[in-house]
């Protein structure tokens, strides 16, 4: 199964899903999160809570009780921008808080940094860097911490403790923007989770983002 961000052309999804043999797929123009798969659907569908503004993906796969949700929260590294980061996580942890005691994956590209990550403000595009500035220097990072609290595991830094692990941007990977969350009774089922680097060019021509995987026992 592949989770996508900014999938606004469904045409596109819909010939990347053909050409990877992949039978099930949606994507709609106004919402971000997308999605391909060989694994059966049973259902999907988008949801949109306070004060978010991008609908969060909801999958359910067939026959499994594994649910997978995908998530593009707000862009631009910021504390205005971070805060409301911080009010899209809250609302969709709490619409999904009726399954938060059964398997699944809270995924995507959440635009934000782990606890002790740092982000490198001087390869920041100048007019980034200036709003970076007006809104207060040191950003106070929140967002990943109350995934966290919430009873989440970090996928990829779980087994990944010393690799940095970027993925953004893909000509020049400085910063990890894209997570893997399951909730801690789980985590034994993650079995590999890996930035994909190669091939390098193919990727930079999809995306500014490099693709973050994660093998899942289900």
């Amino acid at each position: 199964m592949v989770v996508l961000q900014e999938a606004t052309h469904p045409e596109v999804v819909r010939r990347l899903a053909a050409a990877t043999g992949m039978n099930t797929w949606d994507a709609r123009p106004r919402h971000s999160v997308g999605f391909m798969s060989r694994v059966e659907v049973a259902h999907h569908e988008w949801h949109l809570p306070r004060p978010a503004n991008r609908p969060f993906l909801e999958i359910v796969v067939a026959g499994n009780e594994l649910r997978v949700f995908g998530v593009h929260l707000t862009a631009v590294h910021s504390n205005w921008t971070e805060r409301r980061r911080a009010r899209e996580l809250r609302g969709l942890l709490a619409g999904i808080a009726r399954h938060q005691h059964g398997f699944h994956l809270v995924a995507g590209d959440f635009n934000t940094l782990a606890p002790g990550e740092e982000l490198d403000v001087g390869r920041l595009p100048y007019p980034l860097r200036a709003f970076l500035w007006l809104t207060g220097r040191t950003i106070r990072w929140q967002t990943i911490q109350i995934m966290l609290d919430a009873g989440y595991v970090d996928g990829y830094r779980h087994l990944n403790a010393a690799d940095p692990g970027y993925t953004f941007p893909t000509w020049d990977p400085h910063v990890r923007l894209d997570y893997v969350f399951v909730p801690a009774s789980f985590v034994d089922r993650i079995k590999e989770s890996r930035v994909v680097g190669a091939p390098a060019s193919a990727i930079a021509a999809a995306s500014d983002h490099h693709p973050l995987l994660a093998d899942v026992q289900v």
